[in-house]
């Protein structure tokens, strides 16, 4: 199945088989703590973090509601691309995504 077209909300499915290439070459080169970043949003604003990845079904507009539904779209991105993603917050309180690698 080519899934370089195919977007799961704001997230294109292609860009991040791409990224994740790089990471894991990275990841070959230079220890790493269990995760790589492969995308920062830049922000931690629920309003803006809803609107860059789409996510216009989220009824409830507070953290609580945004992570359970960051969690299931973690969840399904994994599927498609064989690989642990997840989401979470920077230091900076930035929502990035990142490539487990444990």
């Amino acid at each position: 199945m080519d899934i370089d077209g195919l977007k799961l909300y704001g997230l294109c499915l292609g860009r991040l088989r791409y990224q994740i290439g790089v990471a894991r070459s990275r990841a070959k080169k230079e220890p790493l703590n269990g995760r790589i970043l492969l995308e920062s949003y830049n922000t931690g604003d629920i309003d803006d973090i809803i609107d860059i990845l789409e996510l216009y079904d989220v009824e409830d507009k507070n953290y609580e509601t945004l992570i359970e539904k960051l969690k299931e779209l973690a969840d399904d991105v994994s599927l498609f691309m064989n690989e642990t993603v997840e989401f979470g917050f920077s230091d900076e309180g930035y929502l990035c995504l990142y490539l487990k690698t444990h």
